[in-house]
């Protein structure tokens, strides 16, 4: 048989108040003394009453939900474990939920999870573009007031906010590290060639090239998909060219785990016998072995920077888009064959 639902009068009668009074303590009113809150809170609990919030929004005109969508391309990537943190950190303490989605790169179902954020009326949506988005994709949002932050993945002519990393700045000091340690022939490895950000980090990667006095070659860039197994592709293409290259910057730190699980399985010792360097610093790099060097974006950051900008504007009442671009940092370890951790500041 099923339990009858507790109702808002079973909480009053138990805690020997008032409808109104247990309706004020729901709502965090600051019209009811800490002593009832308690009491409330406490008969509230002991009956296992859950507070319907969604039905509550509907009653009351106009109210706005306390839902923020965020829909990343690729949740297996833990730097977007690590964004999504950074964005929870904020949006829970200023008392918003976040409804997180993974798209695996589909744009189609990118639209079909936005669509269904939409029907649970979020206030706000951060999202990592799946690869081929348009900004007219994000129309309808910014037509209908929702205010929507693009985070890691500009998304060139969309007006909406957007909170990325100085990618170039990034890879060009990585290339200067690797060209400081005598490297000559340096590949730049994995990455999808249709996404701003890897135009970004291969500009960075080849004026880094040309500052250093180094020539480019085009048979060094070598794309895959931005994680492990494309790592691992990518270095299986790179050892086999005739003019062999002794380094690589990487997409980003996935890719270059992958570079170095390639690397082993050919008998060749990362840091020792090929020196490879990541981009992003995600929690994992730092215990690697050996150690990576990357270009740390700090994840967790940029996530609580596109919360911060998201709740600016959801209370402002206003979607007026602003660009943010976040300094990186050179995070020096062992596996670009340097026996030391140090941090090289570079961008904005």
């Amino acid at each position: 048989m099923t339990k009858a639902r507790v109702t808002v009068i079973d909480i009053a009668k138990a805690a020997g108040v008032s409808k109104s009074t247990v309706s004020l303590v729901l709502q965090g009113s600051s019209l009811v003394n800490e002593g009832t809150r308690t009491k409330v809170n406490a008969v509230m609990r002991e009956l296992g009453y859950v507070y319907n919030r969604g039905a509550a929004n509907l009653r009351q005109a106009g109210a706005k939900s306390r839902i923020i969508g965020v829909v990343v391309n690729d949740l297996t990537n833990s730097f977007f474990a690590e964004l999504a943190v950074g964005v929870d950190m904020v949006v829970q303490s200023a008392g918003f939920v976040q409804f997180l989605s993974n798209t695996s790169e589909s744009i189609d179902r990118q639209r079909e999870v936005v669509a269904s954020m939409r029907e649970h009326g979020i206030s706000g949506l951060i999202v990592s573009p799946a690869r081929a988005t348009d900004a007219a994709d994000f129309k309808p949002l910014v037509a209908a007031g929702i205010p929507v932050v693009v985070v890691v993945r500009n998304l060139p002519g969309a007006k909406v906010s957007s909170v990325v990393s100085d990618n170039r700045a990034g890879m060009m000091s990585a290339v200067k590290h690797l060209a400081d340690l005598g490297h000559k022939r340096i590949a730049f490895l994995g990455g999808f060639p249709d996404t701003a950000v890897f135009d970004d980090r291969l500009a960075g990667y080849r004026s880094g090239m040309e500052a250093a006095g180094l020539d480019y070659h085009q048979e060094l860039v070598i794309s895959s998909a931005p994680s492990r197994a494309g790592g691992v592709e990518a270095i299986g293409k790179a050892i086999v060219l005739a003019d062999k290259p002794s380094a690589a910057v990487c997409f980003n730190d996935a890719v270059a785990f992958g570079v170095c699980d390639g690397l082993r399985a050919r008998r060749l010792e990362p840091g020792s016998d090929f020196a490879v360097v990541g981009f992003d610093d995600v929690i994992e790099a730092q215990a690697a072995v050996p150690a990576l060097t990357t270009v740390s974006v700090d994840p967790q950051g940029i996530g609580r920077r596109g919360a911060q900008l998201l709740l600016k504007q959801i209370n402002a009442g206003k979607a007026e888009a602003e660009t943010v671009t976040t300094a990186v940092r050179l995070v020096v370890r062992e596996s670009c064959g340097a026996r030391k951790s140090v941090k090289i500041e570079t961008g904005l």
